[in-house]
């Protein structure tokens, strides 16, 4: 059984801290960063196994990968609110926040309810980390009805407004993937992106018009109607 500081190890072994600056200019935290990739992440959490007292004890390093590797060792069965709360307020670079919600918080059905709960809430990432667990549903839960997804276009569009750059993104990057689940979901996507674009909103309209660009492209709408 690994421990923190087996894993930390492991990681500070394969960093390259020279990577750092060049992931800040896509807008990556590098504070508490050692510079690891992500195949690196993977295959070290691959090793780990699930271990969710470990995935607890990793986040509380608040080492950037060691919270991106909790994420992918972490049990979504044993997922808590309580701990969704908790991480969610750790959460301060946008690859972060979408790995912890790509590998551990879509795999829980208490996704739902948080998508709602944080899309009304102020923080940045928080609000982020909503958006991008729809994304990630729409991308991953196969078995998840239209329904669901159009009943979360309204809170996308409330969504719109946010001026700030990892909101604004999270909440394109989730209407889109909405859009190209099917061909159902498209038409409902785009027509919620024009509905959008009527927002007296300059990120409204960019969330929008980009979102409409990629749903009514020939190779989306060709890929759907395959």
């Amino acid at each position: 059984m690994a421990s923190v500081k087996d894993v930390l190890d492991k990681l500070q072994g394969r960093a390259q801290p020279e990577q750092l600056k060049g992931m800040a200019k896509y807008g990556i935290t590098v504070e508490q960063r050692l510079g690891v990739s992500v195949p690196d992440m993977r295959k070290l959490a691959k090793e780990i196994g699930r271990d969710h007292k470990l995935a607890l004890d990793l986040w509380r390093t608040g080492i950037a990968e060691a919270r991106i590797v909790a994420a992918m060792v972490g049990d979504p069965a044993k997922l808590t609110e309580e701990q969704m709360e908790d991480w969610v307020k750790g959460i301060n670079s946008w690859d972060v926040c979408d790995q912890v919600c790509m590998n551990l918080f879509e795999k829980n059905q208490l996704a739902w309810k948080k998508i709602v709960d944080w899309s009304e809430r102020e923080e940045e990432f928080v609000k982020r980390t909503a958006f991008s667990l729809i994304a990630c549903l729409a991308w991953h839960d196969k078995k998840a009805s239209d329904e669901k997804f159009i009943e979360l276009l309204p809170v996308i569009i409330q969504g719109a407004t946010d001026e700030r750059n990892f909101a604004k993104k999270a909440v394109n990057w989730a209407l889109r993937n909405i859009g190209k689940r099917n061909l159902n979901l498209n038409r409902a996507a785009i027509n919620a992106a024009k509905e959008i674009q009527r927002l007296d909103s300059k990120a409204a309209r960019w969330v929008a018009s980009d979102a409409i660009r990629e749903l009514e492209s020939d190779a989306i709408q060709s890929r759907l109607r395959r």
